[in-house]
């Protein structure tokens, strides 16, 4: 199928940066960018310590679209409307064919390693990886599906195992945090999320989230005392060596520690306190993304109503307000993300 990009009167704007249109994949399309996330881990190619992004590179991965163009093995047309996970897998690699896209030997990964959805326009290559975006689902929502609320679902759902009456703790609501706090609610888990910001506390509770810490040198024992013994699953949603530990000392024995906060720079590697580990019998689950054919489960647990997602978007901000975005992980952030939905200035 051909673009009728070359008809659009497209807006220009002085304050972008130029690049040339995107050139189809064959087996993929290009995307009209009608939303994308700003995530902490755009933030930490922005900031330098992403070993994969280069100097240069146009971030952003959590995106909705609309298809202008189609590529000639493709199986999405002119004008369908998409969401995207952040890893594009190869679908015929050992990981893919055992239903694990999202450890794929041979992964895409616009954003990262490739022009990513900070822009008018993307290319997205192997589209079978591509969902179609239900109409009542909002795409500013939508948007923030791609990453945070992907991997939030996979590490409740597919690592975690977690089970309705289970406690759940959640180490950081961020954009991943509140997520899996979430949707450990709908999954009927009992939830205690924990920050070092007051105001997003407060905004957890007003969504129904059951307890919240305000993170000190007790948090894991303040953890155990709320959960009668401790939490039976959870997750470090920030990649701090103090979270970490928390996570795992919070934990009751045979807990599970999913690791959700990307640990990468000067993170990367980092003490961990493994005599909890052994004295509790504990499972320690690392997890990345979210496999693109359960896409239908998340997708219909939101459209069925059983979870509002809407509360995780805090502002709609234009492209030109990106690096604030970015600038503003640089210490403790406000509730809520942000989603680009002007791409005109």
């Amino acid at each position: 199928m051909t673009s009728d990009r070359s008809s659009r009167q497209r807006p220009i704007s002085r304050e972008h940066l130029k690049v040339p249109e995107p050139a189809c994949p064959p087996d993929g399309v290009v995307l009209q960018t009608i939303a994308c996330g700003v995530c902490r881990s755009d933030w930490h190619g922005w900031v330098g310590e992403h070993p994969r992004v280069k100097p240069g590179q146009i971030g952003g991965h959590e995106y909705c679209g609309e298809v202008v163009e189609a590529g000639p093995d493709a199986q999405f047309a002119v004008g369908d409307r998409l969401v995207a996970p952040f890893i594009l897998a190869c679908g015929s690699c050992p990981q893919c064919r055992a239903g694990a896209q999202n450890t794929c030997l041979d992964q895409r990964l616009p954003g990262f390693i490739e022009p990513g959805a900070f822009a008018e326009y993307v290319a997205v290559p192997r589209d079978h990886n591509l969902a179609r975006l239900p109409e009542t689902l909002s795409p500013t929502v939508a948007a923030g599906l791609g990453c945070r609320v992907t991997t939030a679902w996979h590490a409740l759902t597919g690592r975690a195992a977690l089970d309705a009456g289970e406690w759940l703790a959640v180490h950081g609501t961020g954009g991943i945090g509140l997520s899996a706090a979430l949707l450990g609610r709908a999954l009927g888990a009992h939830v205690v999320v924990v920050d070092i910001v007051q105001e997003k506390l407060d905004h957890a509770l007003s969504l129904g989230i059951d307890a919240a810490v305000l993170a000190s040198d007790d948090t894991a024992a303040q953890i155990r005392e709320i959960t009668g013994g401790g939490a039976h699953v959870s997750v470090e949603a920030l990649g701090f060596p103090v979270t970490v530990n928390a996570s795992l000392q919070c934990l009751r024995p045979l807990g599970r520690h999913v690791q959700v906060g990307m640990p990468v720079g000067h993170t990367a590697r980092m003490e961990v306190d493994m005599s909890a580990v052994y004295q509790g019998n504990l499972a320690l689950y690392g997890t990345r993304g979210m496999p693109s054919w359960r896409y239908p489960s998340l997708l219909g647990l939101i459209t069925s109503g059983k979870v509002d997602m809407g509360p995780l978007i805090a502002r709609e901000v234009a492209l030109s307000e990106a690096s604030a975005e970015l600038a503003a992980f640089n210490g403790p952030t406000p509730p809520g993300v942000a989603v680009i939905t002007d791409f005109t200035r």
